[in-house]
């Protein structure tokens, strides 16, 4: 047996008509559920009706699933400015926060980080030096800025 071409000619393993796959297929290894609020919703997870997405063994391309987390944006910081010494808790407001696991600031992470809904969250300030800084969410699809600085005040009397 042979392979060979439309006009005929041979084909050798050596020139295989074949490129790399630049959207791999992927194994899904357990049941992937997606969840929708019931009507418009407020963003909170109850109330929501769930839905099999994809069952454990599905074959879905890596394109797909990078779709599926969708990158966080902000559009409110509140309030913008503490004291350098940090705990000052802000809230954050936006979309898709939900996959949000750490809030930076100028490179810091704030802490006690509690996501409220898809579309706020709140977090502490680490203690910062006097001057506006830079905050930065990391998600599933990496570290994305808030587009906000924090300004750290300078302490009284220095």
């Amino acid at each position: 047996m042979g392979l060979y071409r439309q006009d005929g000619t041979r084909i050798t393993k050596a020139a295989f008509p074949a490129a790399a796959l630049t959207d791999p297929p992927v194994k899904v290894s357990e049941d992937v559920y997606v969840s929708e609020p019931y009507g418009r919703g407020d963003g909170q997870p109850e109330g929501s009706k769930r839905f099999l997405l994809y069952q454990a063994g599905t074959i879905v391309l890596r394109s797909a699933v990078d779709r599926l987390f969708t990158t966080a944006t902000v559009t409110s910081i509140s309030p913008t400015e503490g004291p350098a010494a940090g705990g000052t808790t802000i809230t954050i407001k936006g979309d898709h926060l939900d996959g949000v696991s750490a809030v930076r600031f100028g490179g810091a992470t704030g802490s006690d980080l509690r996501v409220r809904s898809a579309t706020e969250l709140t977090v502490k300030t680490p203690p910062g030096g006097a001057g506006a800084t830079t905050v930065e969410l990391a998600d599933d699809s990496g570290t994305i800025s808030a587009g906000i600085d924090f300004t750290y005040e300078a302490p009284a009397g220095g």
